[in-house]
């Protein structure tokens, strides 16, 4: 065969590798599937993306079931999961508050917030890590336990946040400001999982954990940070929704949006057994529940049926990712 033979199959093979490795993206694959349903539900309701109130309305929805699952995600691909993130999301709040009744200023109360989410991740680490108890058995323990915590410091009664100050607006009182979070945190985050240790020690973690300890990876406190880090990320989330409605109630966030986060996660391309994982997947995921919520809720679909129309829309959703991959490896052979 001649040198320009080769060449040209080479040149040949180039758009089918393409098409391969877009197959394989995760976050393409997802994308596509918003792009169809936004399609769709802009169709049926003109006014789905070109009001206001209809926007933010849905960027409020992706926002913090968006920035939950990017902790959950950290976990996931490690082999783990946090059920107590929906509990933490109510705690965090009224932390703060609580320390703004003691005179510290709102910043430092924020902040105090989020070292309380932080010790829940630390106590859900450790006991994970340390006394080898499975993640599902330790945070739905301490899933209660925070609940009953919450509970019991509220009196369950919801307290107002501050709100009239520049602090609340950037916090998430202004109508995008939650959305805006998300999608900053989404880039840092991608940037950690992706071009840092951390996140490419995460993974390998996650895909051989065995291997990864004997190569020196220090899987312990891998394991350690990321519960951590879902929690804190969890305690924002739920001081960012007290900002946006000036109210903290403690029966707020709880397993809803626990689980939507980790569907969120498992659509974006996540899988549940470990060893890889996406950020930008799990934020174009949160986009899809969102659209889909959103969406249906626009043409009144009776509510009855809309938390079936949206577990068969999630299953669909799964379905549709597994199945394209397949086809993709398929065709590789």
């Amino acid at each position: 065969m001649t040198s320009s033979a080769v060449d040209q199959q080479k040149t040949d093979a180039r758009p089918r590798r393409r098409s391969r490795s877009l197959l394989r993206s995760s976050e393409i694959r997802i994308l596509v599937v918003a792009l169809l349903l936004s399609a769709y539900f802009q169709i049926v309701n003109h006014d789905f993306l070109l009001s206001n109130a209809s926007l933010q309305n849905l960027s409020q929805f992706i926002a913090p079931v968006a920035i939950i699952a990017f902790g959950e995600i950290m976990l996931m691909i490690g082999g783990e999961i946090d059920l107590s993130a929906g509990m933490v999301f109510a705690l965090a709040p009224f932390v703060m508050h609580f320390a703004i009744e003691a005179g510290f200023p709102v910043w430092l109360a924020i902040l105090a917030g989020l070292a309380a989410a932080a010790v829940v991740g630390f106590i859900n680490g450790a006991v994970t890590v340390y006394l080898r108890i499975p993640s599902f058995v330790t945070t739905l323990g301490t899933l209660f336990f925070v609940n009953g915590f919450t509970l019991t410091i509220s009196q369950g009664t919801p307290v107002p946040a501050p709100e009239n100050t520049l602090l609340a607006n950037l916090m998430g009182a202004w109508g995008y400001s939650e959305i805006i979070w998300a999608v900053v945190i989404a880039a840092f985050m991608h940037v950690v999982l992706r071009h840092t240790r951390w996140g490419l020690h995460t993974v390998a973690s996650g895909a051989n954990p065995l291997g990864s300890s004997e190569a020196g990876i220090r899987i312990h406190r891998l394991k350690l940070g990321n519960f951590m880090i879902a929690a804190v990320l969890a305690g924002l989330t739920g001081i960012l929704e007290g900002f946006r409605i000036a109210s903290i109630d403690p029966q707020a966030g709880g397993n809803q949006i626990m689980f939507l986060a980790v569907a969120a996660g498992v659509i974006g391309g996540t899988p549940l057994a470990g060893g890889s994982g996406t950020i930008i997947g799990g934020l174009i995921g949160a986009a899809v529940l969102g659209i889909l919520s959103d969406g249906f809720t626009l043409i009144g679909i009776n509510a009855f049926t809309f938390n079936m129309i949206l577990g068969a829309s999630i299953l669909a959703a799964m379905i549709f990712n597994i199945h394209v991959v397949r086809l993709a490896r398929k065709g590789d052979r």
